[in-house]
């Protein structure tokens, strides 16, 4: 599975929230802090990695049924992130996350969609691409049946947030 490049990502995909973006599996409040900010005022870029960091734990683990990340048996591929419209300083930002159609055999992409708490419009999204991986064998390994169930019970398409 390849995460997007510059020219698979519609930049004039929905800013906005419908029916079709339906809330995610897994949300959270990100209060942005001053360390955040950079010299224009705006959340740096660099911090939505680490938010997207932990919605992929909140999403996982559960999973896992640990809170626990020494369980985690996946390994991240590759991330990208995509930032539609600036955020400041003291704002709230609602982050989501969910797994995105299609599955691979060993892989599967988590898509984060970040907006500011006081609207719809979203300020960001982002994905990555995580494979299961054994660490005991130092290979990947297949998704397990049970885990494939529920990721496909939880994903939407990427087309959906302006991926394609």
């Amino acid at each position: 599975m390849r995460a997007p490049v510059s020219d698979d990502f519609d930049p004039t995909g929905p800013s906005e929230l419908t029916p079709q973006n339906r809330p995610w599996p897994v949300q959270r409040h990100f209060p942005i802090t001053y360390h955040d900010i950079d010299v224009l005022n705006h959340l740096n870029h660099a911090a939505y990695f680490p938010f997207m960091e932990t919605l992929r734990c909140d999403y996982y683990l559960p999973l896992l049924g640990s809170n626990d990340p020494k369980v985690l048996d996946i390994i991240i591929a590759e991330a990208t992130c995509r930032y539609v419209s600036p955020v400041s300083y003291g704002h709230d930002l609602i982050g989501e996350v969910a797994p995105a159609l299609p599955l691979g055999r060993t892989s599967f992409s988590l898509l984060y969609r970040f907006r500011e708490s006081t609207g719809s419009t979203v300020t960001a999204r982002g994905r990555t691409v995580v494979v299961c991986f054994d660490y005991e064998k130092g290979a990947k390994k297949e998704i397990a049946p049970a885990l494939r169930t529920t990721l496909t019970r939880d994903a939407i398409l990427p087309a959906t947030e302006g991926w394609v």
